[in-house]
């Protein structure tokens, strides 16, 4: 009889939409106003990240070989010691310049192979290490001399559904722009269903910003799964800090859900030919007994999730690279 109720309560999250062909919706470029974008921009700016940078998901540290990355012109290796905890440090060996990122991991130890220099993670024969953080989901850098704030001792994390009831799965790519052209990209949630439409439809701003102490786009969008099947949420998207923004899905399907969009900046400040990494951060949950049968295919559905981000990430880096190119020349609108 149980089983028989709970088959009665349940409801399928697809909807059937009938609305109208992307010609015929809503324009929204009224809407968008540039003074808007360009006011969350300077807020987000203008928090403190504690120098701390993403450098990229946790599952591309893995024990026994080094990462390697470089976040703002600055060569950064990473590795994992034998209990698997997180050391970083320069990239450069401080013996004869050989990059690190080539060596090897033995025993939890970094091991130069040009000529043996070993590095346990402790300061070392001039070597330097780097403040690095490991949340679960991405691993972080601190670099004082690159980010120029006050240091802090962790990064701003933004709230994610409880660990272990959730799946993640992080995308990276990379483009020709600055990391604000892509926080302004994320701070413009009226493009979607115009720049997006084979995954978001009927999308509308139902709260804009009104200043820092109410600094969240509130947005009502369905997402599009095939054809006219689509399951409508609320999503709300906030900047913690200069280089992320955080789109939470906060009614409907997935509640709680997020999509963390980083920034990391891979050239010096100032760089002629900037390039910016983005690392995208998607955990999703779900309170639907059957999101046990998710978890276990996390293997399977994660090579899914990245792919779905790689295709928006495609054309969003475009817009981002279009904005630099505009405003390196002076002719950004505004």
């Amino acid at each position: 009889m149980a089983d028989r109720s709970a088959k009665a309560r349940w409801t399928s999250p697809l909807r059937r939409r009938r609305g109208p062909g992307w010609a015929e919706q809503e324009p929204t470029w009224r809407a968008a106003r540039p003074a808007l974008i360009a006011d969350a921009l300077k807020r987000a700016s203008a928090r403190p990240s504690g120098n701390w940078f993403v450098a990229g998901a946790s599952r591309d540290v893995r024990p026994g070989g080094p990462c390697g990355r470089t976040v703002g012109g600055v060569e950064v290796v990473l590795w994992r010691s034998e209990s698997g905890e997180l050391r970083g440090g320069s990239g450069v060996c401080p013996h004869l310049g050989a990059p690190l990122r080539d060596s090897r991991v033995v025993c939890g130890t970094l091991v130069c192979h040009w000529h043996g220099l070993a590095l346990d993670g402790a300061p070392f024969a001039g070597w330097q290490p780097y403040p690095v953080h490991d949340d679960g989901v991405l691993v972080w850098v601190r670099l004082d001399a690159v980010g120029g704030e006050e240091p802090t001792e962790l990064p701003v994390i933004p709230e994610r559904p409880a660990a272990g009831s959730g799946v993640d799965a992080v995308y990276s790519g990379v483009g020709r722009c600055e990391p604000q052209d892509v926080v302004a990209n994320r701070l413009d949630p009226w493009h979607g269903s115009w720049f997006h439409p084979y995954s978001f439809v009927d999308l509308t701003v139902a709260r804009e910003p009104r200043g820092e102490e109410d600094d969240a786009f509130a947005v009502d969008v369905s997402f599009r799964v095939a054809g006219r099947l689509v399951v409508p949420v609320r999503a709300e998207f906030t900047a913690p800090e200069p280089r992320t923004v955080v789109m939470r899905i906060v009614d409907g399907e997935g509640a709680t859900s997020v999509v963390e969009t980083h920034a990391t900046p891979l050239t010096a400040e100032g760089d002629a030919q900037p390039r910016t990494a983005v690392i995208e951060a998607v955990v999703a949950t779900s309170d639907r007994r059957g999101f046990a049968l998710a978890r276990a295919a996390a293997p399977v559905l994660r090579p899914l999730m990245r792919h779905t981000a790689g295709r928006l990430w495609r054309d969003d880096l475009a817009y981002a690279e279009r904005r630099w190119a505009l405003r390196s020349t002076g002719r950004f609108p505004g």
